[in-house]
């Protein structure tokens, strides 16, 4: 009796132990469960899709088959200068836009913060409606100012002299920069206020104490204290600008300057309309790595930098 009252003793820490581990996992099965089968599974079968390819085995009509073809859809993807000119034209997008978003973003919210403001729930409304907008309506409302047979904007700068063409080669990019800034430019705009609204107010009284004027109580006190709100906005931002889709998709209905590779996801998206799913995959997994080293290499230039200034 007394032998298996001391077992029992002995055995409760390990128990105690083996309870606290399993704890944990059991409640985070309702997310992992979800999370392996709609977000891991679908990656992983785009990988080892993309290392497959199609054949058939007597000739154009013959029954296709899947077969393995290690990294030859990417080979064929790094090799396609339409692809790899998409890649560039949406870098070169990211690098001007993603800036004057961000710009337009911190300046209204800053504005937003001053004590002198009027109207704030107005206001914060009013920026942040356009992002309420589908993305396909906005497409379509701006492509009617874009267009000049409809657009009362083209034909009030034509009376003055003025012949823009927003749908041409040089300017359809910035045309959609536009409608993406008009887009998101107050989503993140309500990141960055709710981060200043969070701010202590005994620093800021502090500051304002020591004589600080409001333009560098906002630049030097408030902005490097929300730096976190903003890499997470800049972040999202710049995985969204490879992800674009949407506004170029709907505008190439209407302009010929915008072709089914205009960007890296309208290039997949066109070569999995023609059943080229392989060659599909490895746009996609190319795009995520992409979206993936610029993210995470942004992360850490901003750490970096945080941690010298």
């Amino acid at each position: 009796m007394e032998d298996s009252m001391s077992a029992s003793v002995v055995d409760a820490p390990k128990r105690r132990r083996l309870g606290s581990r399993i704890a944990p996992a059991a409640f985070l099965l309702p997310f992992l469960i979800p999370f392996l089968l709609i977000f891991i599974g679908p990656i992983g079968y785009a990988v080892v899709q993309s290392l497959q390819k199609v054949e058939r085995v007597a000739g154009l009509f013959g029954t296709p088959t899947t077969v393995w073809a290690g990294f030859a859809q990417y080979q064929r993807a790094l090799s396609d200068s339409d692809f790899v000119a998409s890649i560039m034209r949406v870098l070169l997008f990211g690098v001007i836009q993603v800036p004057v978003m961000m710009g337009i973003a911190l300046l209204v919210a800053l504005l937003l913060d001053t004590q002198s403001a009027r109207l704030k729930r107005f206001h914060r409304l009013a920026v942040f409606a356009p992002y309420g907008i589908p993305g396909v309506v906005a497409a379509l409302m701006w492509g009617f100012l874009y267009d000049p047979r409809l657009s009362p904007i083209v034909s009030g700068l034509e009376a003055v002299g003025l012949h823009p063409d927003f749908l041409g080669t040089d300017h359809i990019l910035w045309s959609i920069a536009n409608v993406v800034t008009w887009t998101y430019a107050g989503y993140n705009m309500i990141i960055i206020y709710a981060a200043l609204q969070a701010l202590p107010s005994d620093i800021l009284e502090a500051a304002s104490i020591d004589g600080a004027r409001p333009l560098r109580l906002a630049f030097h006190i408030k902005v490097p204290l929300i730096a976190p709100a903003l890499v997470l906005t800049a972040v999202f931002s710049i995985i969204g600008t490879l992800q674009l889709f949407t506004e170029p998709e709907v505008l190439k209905t209407i302009t010929t300057t915008i072709t089914s590779t205009y960007t890296p996801t309208m290039a997949s998206y066109s070569a999995a309309s023609a059943n080229d799913y392989s060659y599909a995959a490895a746009l996609s997994v190319l795009i995520a790595g992409v979206s993936f080293v610029l993210s995470f290499g942004f992360l850490r230039f901003t750490t970096r930098w945080n941690g010298t200034s």
